[in-house]
């Protein structure tokens, strides 16, 4: 099974460690990475889509109660 999850961070120090932490666990970076400008802080929020491969199957039921995107 291949797990995705979204990396997002406030600032460019923040998101390269963010990634770097992932990739240091075995995630691997997935797609184009993203930015988003956020107007009230004024401030450029990045985002990169990771992949990791898991043992198991996915089973829907149990995903939304284990499940999260980010941390942030």
């Amino acid at each position: 099974m291949k797990l995705y999850r979204l990396l997002t961070g406030p600032d460019d120090a923040a998101f390269c460690k963010r990634v770097s932490a992932a990739l240091n666990a075995g995630w691997q970076l997935h797609g184009s990475p993203a930015l988003t400008f956020d107007t009230e802080a004024k401030r450029t929020i990045c985002a990169q889509a990771i992949v990791k491969e898991a043992d198991g199957d996915w089973q829907a039921e149990s995903a939304a109660e284990n499940f999260r995107l980010s941390d942030y």
